[in-house]
C-alpha cells in the first residue's frame, strides 16, 4: 500500500493485488462497502495520519475510487476545510462516488481552484510514466488565468495515446473539468491571462516540480 499526500486536504491512497490478498480483501468488497473494506479503511486513515499528518477526526470525507488496471486499485481522499468538518458528538460521514470520464471530445479545459494546485500536479505527474515527450496528450496545453482562477486547456487530444484514461483519471485528482465547450476556449483566448503556452505541463514540471531543482 502507498499513500501519497497531493495537498492538505486530499491523499492518494495505490493498492495492489498483493495488498488486497495481504488483507483478504477482494475488488467486491469495496464496490459493496463491505465490513472488512470499512475497518481496512480505518487503518488506512490511521497510516495516512501517522506517516503524513492526514488528520480526519470529525471531518466529512469524499472518497473516488477507480481501478487503473486489473491489478491495481487507487483512492483519491479529500477532507473538508476545517469550516466544513462536523461536531465533535457527531458520526463521521463518508461518501463514495466513482468516476466518470468522457474522451469523445477532443478539446478540453480543466480548473484548477489556485496556482500551488497546479504545482503540486506538476510535482506528482513527474513522479509517473504518463508524461511522454514522443507521444502527446494533446496537440496544445496552456495555462490561463480567468477571474482568479487558473485553466489547463487541452487543444486536439491525442486519442491513441494509451495513456489517456490513466492521465485524465490523475488530473481530476487535483482539478475539474470546466468544460468541453469551444465557446469557453474562445472566451479563454480573448479575455483570459496566458500564463504557460505549448505545453504547459511540462514547462510546469521543469520549473516547479521541487526535485527540479
Amino acid at each position: 500500500m502507498k499513500i501519497e499526500k497531493l495537498t492538505e486536504n486530499k491523499i492518494r491512497v495505490i493498492l495492489s493485488l498483493e495488498d488486497l490478498e495481504k488483507n483478504d480483501l477482494t475488488f467486491e468488497d469495496f464496490a459493496s462497502n463491505a465490513i472488512n473494506f470499512q475497518s481496512f479503511f480505518v487503518h488506512m486513515l490511521d497510516k495516512a495520519e501517522r506517516e503524513l499528518g492526514f488528520i480526519t477526526k470529525d471531518c466529512k470525507l469524499l472518497i473516488e475510487s477507480f481501478s487503473s488496471s486489473e491489478e491495481i486499485l487507487v483512492f483519491t481522499i479529500t477532507k473538508f476545510a476545517k469550516d466544513s468538518c462536523i461536531s465533535n458528538n457527531k458520526k463521521k460521514t463518508v461518501k463514495v462516488k466513482r468516476k466518470q470520464m468522457d474522451f469523445s471530445n477532443s478539446n478540453l479545459v480543466y480548473k484548477f481552484n489556485t496556482f500551488d494546485e497546479f504545482c503540486y500536479f506538476c510535482e506528482s505527474i513527474d513522479s509517473t510514466n504518463l508524461i511522454d515527450k514522443k507521444i502527446k496528450i494533446a496537440q496544445n496545453i496552456s495555462l490561463y488565468l480567468y477571474n482568479s482562477t487558473y485553466y489547463l486547456v487541452f487543444t486536439n487530444i491525442n486519442k491513441d495515446n494509451q495513456n489517456n484514461k490513466t492521465f485524465f483519471y490523475y488530473l481530476s485528482e487535483f482539478a475539474s473539468l470546466a468544460s468541453a465547450s469551444n465557446n469557453f476556449n474562445s472566451k479563454l483566448l480573448e479575455h483570459g491571462e496566458l500564463i504557460m503556452k505549448n505545453n504547459a505541463i511540462i514547462t510546469g514540471i521543469n520549473f516547479f516540480a521541487k526535485n527540479k531543482f
